[in-house]
Parts: structure tokens; sequence; C-alpha cells
């Protein structure tokens, strides 16, 4: 029933279009008789003028023939006209092509779609009809998500949240009006989301007030677990406003040198005093080697483990962290920071240019599927796919890593270069 419907509203639309066209004829011939008439009454009233002397027998012959030559322009003109009216294939080719046109295209959508299929709602339609989450997390993608889930629950502070981190990275990381009004509506549902407290202070860095910006970022670090994600870049921005504004910095925000080093006695803190800047260094990794030592002995000793790798890291023996990190790892999964930690080790050992190894690609992976828009994870393993000729593996995690990166990130510049690289331009 629809379908007719819909049939003979476009026919009738069409046919009330084709009226004029179909007229052409008719409104020419018209025209001509209505200028016929008015000759005709200027011949009349030339006639009356020379009766009654009004004008000279010459004078009205002149009028006259000036009437007769325009009533010769006129029948010219429509005959000139005429050929066009007269031929079939000028007359009903327009509209044969506007009802024809309407009805193949109606043809071939009653046989090809699905006119009587009802709408779904997104979050009900099965999981291979949801976007693919190898697809690139783009800000248009991050916004078409949000507003699918917040047409079902306007309210949702994680979907508010999300929208208004898709708005800031639409905008090259300004936030804009429109995301702070999702933001503070995200945070109004749930205090203590982090990603709308975040943004929220990054507009207040952004408007001037770097003060509140820090106050907030403060708070957003004190309420965050120890091992959330997300500290190492809210203290960097912490340190990097406070700096710019001319404000301390605060402690927790200047970095320090990383934990797990093996913990010196009192009497052997007072003994590497004492020494010069090399025999210290080498005290520490005599400490380090004798935790090493140790841990041969009692391999599984996990914590252990990780203190060793830590250590190793600090001391800058990269390729010995990773080995430790990896039989920590064997020992229990790690968890995503200690992850991050461990790529950074396999990738600390890379010269210039020089692709991820094979033990570094499987480590990132790992931390990429823990978290996706970890930047060392999408930069290291585009730089790997590229490397293996998987172009559109590189492009798909480098373009999640632009829209991700500040206006202002240093890296950029280099990123935009591979991207160009990687679409052969």
């Amino acid at each position: 029933m629809l379908e007719f419907l819909l049939a003979l509203l476009t026919t009738a639309t069409v046919g009330a279009l084709l009226v004029p066209l179909l007229r052409t004829t008719a409104r020419r011939t018209e025209r001509l008789d209505s200028a016929l008439a008015i000759y005709r009454d200027q011949l009349a009233e030339i006639e009356r003028t020379r009766a009654d002397g009004t004008v000279s027998e010459a004078e009205a012959a002149a009028a006259r023939l000036e009437v007769e030559r325009r009533i010769l322009n006129a029948a010219n003109a429509t005959k000139t006209a005429a050929p066009h009216d007269s031929s079939t294939l000028h007359r009903f080719l327009p509209p044969a092509l506007a009802l024809l046109i309407p009805l193949l295209a109606l043809g071939i959508y009653l046989n090809v779609g699905r006119p009587g299929l009802p709408a779904a709602p997104f979050a009900s339609r099965p999981a291979g009809e949801h976007p693919n989450p190898n697809e690139p997390i783009t800000a248009e993608r991050m916004l078409a998500e949000a507003r699918a889930r917040l047409a079902e629950n306007p309210n949702d502070p994680e979907a508010l949240a999300e929208l208004g981190e898709a708005l800031v990275l639409e905008a090259d990381g300004t936030v804009t009006p429109d995301a702070v009004a999702a933001l503070t509506r995200a945070l109004a549902q749930r205090p203590d989301n982090p990603r709308a407290a975040y943004y929220l202070g990054l507009h207040e860095a952004q408007s001037g007030d770097s003060k509140a910006a820090v106050a907030r970022w403060q708070a957003l670090e004190a309420a965050s677990p120890p091992d959330a994600p997300w500290l190492s870049m809210l203290r960097a921005e912490i340190a990097r406003v406070a700096r710019a504004a001319g404000m301390p910095v605060p402690p927790s925000a200047t970095p320090s040198a990383p934990t797990g080093m093996p913990t010196p006695s009192r009497d052997q803190v007072e003994a590497m005093q004492s020494l010069d800047p090399a025999q210290r260094q080498e005290a520490i990794r005599g400490m380090v080697d004798g935790l090493d030592k140790r841990l041969k002995e009692n391999p599984g000793d996990r914590a252990g483990w990780l203190r060793l790798a830590n250590a190793r890291r600090v001391l800058g023996e990269n390729d010995k962290a990773a080995d430790a990190y990896a039989k920590a790892d064997a020992l229990g999964t790690l968890d995503t920071r200690t992850l991050t930690d461990w790529a950074e080790a396999h990738v600390r050992q890379l010269k210039p240019g020089e692709t991820p190894s094979p033990a570094a690609v499987t480590v990132l992976e790992r931390l990429e599927k823990a978290e996706p828009r970890n930047a060392l994870a999408l930069f290291y393993l585009g730089a790997a796919a590229f490397a293996a000729g998987d172009k559109p593996g590189a492009l798909r995690r480098w373009n999640t890593l632009l829209a991700l990166l500040p206006a202002d990130a240093p890296i950029r510049g280099l990123l935009e270069e591979r991207i160009k690289a990687a679409e052969g331009k």
C-alpha cells in the first residue's frame, strides 16, 4: 500500500509540473491572437483619423505600413517557433523522461530495497553490524558513536564525556562551547568522571585561568588510582600549564626517578656519599647485579623481577630490562602500566628509523589491545606495519594517533610525513 501511494504521489507531482510543457503551443497561439487584435484596433483607429481629416493621407499610409510590418514580425516569430512545437520528439521527450526516470527509480527500489523493513536502533543491531573495531578511531567515528548512545540515553555520563572529547578532537584540541556543555553535563551526572574533569581543566587553561585548571587536575590526580593510565599525561599537563603561568610546579608533577631500585641500607648510603659519580654508579650497578643473582636462585619471585626490570631501565640497560619484564610476565600477566614500561624498554633499543623487533611487536600489540589509544603502541606498530608492506594497517594507526595528538605536539610533523609516505604521496 505504501509503495502504491508513493507511486501515485510521484506521478501526480510530475504531471503537475508537465502541464506547462504541454501547453506551450497554446500559449504561443494565444499571444499571437492578442497581438493581432491590438494591431486591428490600431488599423481601425488610423482609418478613423484619416476619415475625419485629423491626419493626412500620407501620414495615414505611413502609420498603416508600420502596423502591417509589426503584424508580419509577429507572424514570423510564431512561425520560427512552430517547428519546435511541431516536432514530436522535442514536444514529448521532456515529459517522457520526467515520467520514466521516477518510475524506473521506484521499480529498482521495490525490487532491490526493503521498504517494509522496520527501523532498528543502533544498540539493538547484531554485533556484526556495528562499526569495525579495527577502523581508525577518528573524531567523526567518536561523534557518531556518542550521539547514537545519547539518542538512547541522553544522560549517559560516559557518552557525554566521549561526545565532549570528540568535539575537542574535531576542533584540533580546542575545547569548544559545545564540548564544554557536554562535559559539564557528564560531570554533573558523574562527578568522578576523569575524562570530563581533564577536558574541563584544559578549557580553563585555554581560557587563561591556569590556577583553576591546575586545581581541577590536582583534584583529579588525588582521586585517581595509583595505576591509572592517564596519570603520567595528567602530571605532564599540570607541569606544563603551571610553568607557562609562572606558578610553582607541584611536587607530584615533577618527574622523579623510577621506583624499583634496590633499597640500600643506611651504611651503604653513607658509604656511597663519599664516592665520586663514577664509583657511585658502579656501586649501584653492583647492587642491581646482586638482585639479579638472587633472582636466578629464586626465579619465582615475580615482584623481584619487576624491581629488577625497573632498575635496569634506570641504568639504561633496556635489553636486560625487557628480559626481566618477560620473566615477570611469565609468572603473572602484567597490567597496562607495566606493559607500557616493557614496550618502552624495547623501543628504546631501536636506532633512528629502525623497525621494532618481533618481540617488541608482540608486546606492543598486547599494549594496543589493552589500551587502543596508547600513543607508543600506535606509532611503533604503524612503523612495523609499514615496514611489512601493510600500508593500510600503518595508516589506520597513524591516523588514529594524529587525531589524538595536541595541535602543538612536536611529533605531528614527523607523523604527517609518514602518513604521506604510506599514502604514496
